[in-house]
Formats: structure tokens, sequence, C-alpha cells
């Protein structure tokens, strides 16, 4: 009887070791296909699983903090979008117990010890009074990480992140307490004009970031806004 093939993998080697291709199958699009390939040859995947982060994102928000000194022991913090949770976990550690986090997003967490995640629509009325309740005051600290489905029309995709971070900005103005930081996913250009003229109205230092961890091929960058006026 002959023997029934079994499935493989191919690789070949690649300048970072080895390389995994992936084929598509019945069931599977070229999309899906490239995803995987990409995940299956990303470093970040594999040392967020090694370190035990739930997403490779918690290495961007480790690339800003050793840049910018984001996170300090005592802190409140608000984390916008926050599923999976890899932005959260960053936080517990460097916060070391002394500080508070909220976390909050329209999918359910699973829990963070250190991180109180809830289910809520930031965008909600009462959104803000739920956080600044939750955290016991006003924040030190908004982050977001949040991400618009993409249409793959680059101008389309840009308005729709820009959308995004000017609701998260509207929401970090109510929250963050005086000399407090907002931090945000942008895509390839920054922030419009008209909302980075408000931020460097609000805030004493506005800059543009690109994580080392952001994928080289990806238009993400993040805007990071530190000493809010109040």
């Amino acid at each position: 009887m002959a023997k029934k093939p079994t499935k493989k993998i191919n690789k070949k080697s690649s300048s970072r070791g080895l390389h995994v291709n992936v084929k598509t199958a019945k069931k599977r699009s070229n999309s899906s296909a490239r995803w995987l390939a990409r995940q299956l040859n990303d470093p970040y995947v594999a040392k967020a699983k090694a370190e035990g982060y739930r997403s490779r994102a918690a290495f961007k928000l480790i690339d800003l903090d050793e840049k910018y000194h984001l996170l300090k022991a005592g802190m409140r913090i608000v984390d916008l979008g926050c599923a999976p949770g890899g932005w959260s976990q960053v936080a517990v550690a460097k916060l070391g117990g002394h500080g508070k986090i909220v976390g909050c997003d329209l999918l359910e967490v699973p829990k963070i010890v250190g991180a109180e995640l809830i289910v809520q629509d930031f965008l909600a009325e009462d959104a803000p009074e739920i956080m600044k309740n939750l955290l016991g005051g006003k924040a030190d600290l908004v982050m977001s990480d949040m991400a618009a489905n993409t249409t793959g029309h680059t101008p389309t995709d840009h308005l729709r992140i820009i959308h995004l971070c000017e609701l998260a900005y509207l929401f970090a103005t109510e929250v963050l307490e005086q000399g407090g930081t907002f931090i945000c996913k942008v895509l390839k250009g920054g922030t419009e004009s008209e909302l980075l003229k408000q931020m460097q109205k609000d805030f004493a230092t506005v800059k543009h970031a690109k994580p080392k961890s952001s994928r080289s091929d990806s238009a993400e960058s993040y805007v990071v806004a530190m000493g809010f006026r109040g």
C-alpha cells in the first residue's frame, strides 16, 4: 500500500536564520498565507511568546519607554483598545505594583494581575468618568495602540487611523493630569496638521517615533505628547 504523503513546510535559510515558506491551501487565501508566513518568520513574535507577552506589540511600548522614559512607578495609566493586553503587561511590570492601570476594549481581555481591564467603548459619554473612578483620579498617561481595519487604500487607511487618534486625543484631554503624557498610533505622514497644532498647544513636547520593533514594511509610527498643560 502506498504511503500517505506527509505535509511539508518549505524552509530556506536567510540572513536572520531559518525562513519558513507557507503554501496556500484550499481554505487559505493568498493574504492569509502571507500573514501566516510573516508571523512565522517574525523574530518579535517568537520573542513575545518566549517572554510571555500576549503580542509582539509589547515591544513597541518597551522601545518607546526606553527612548522617552514614559513609565514610572506610581502612575495612573489608561490603555485604550487594550486587547490582547500586551501594553498593559509591559506597564504592570514597569510599575511594579505601585500605581494603577485601567484598560478598555470592546473585546473582553483575559485577566492580567495588576491591571483592571474592562469591556468598554471609550467613545461612550460616560467613559471618561468611568475611567477616572477606576483610576481613583486623573491619568498620568493615556496610551492607544488602536488601529482601524485597513482597506489597502493608503489615503483611506490614513484617514481612519487619524480619526481614531483624534478621538483618543479628545478623551485624553478629559482624563489627563497636568504634566501627563499621551501616546497614540498613527500612519506614515504622522498626525494631521490641525491635530498636531492642537497637540503642540496642549503639550510642552510633541514627537513622532517609529519603534525599532515596528515592522520595516509597516507605515505605522507613534505620536508622543508629553507635558500636558491642562
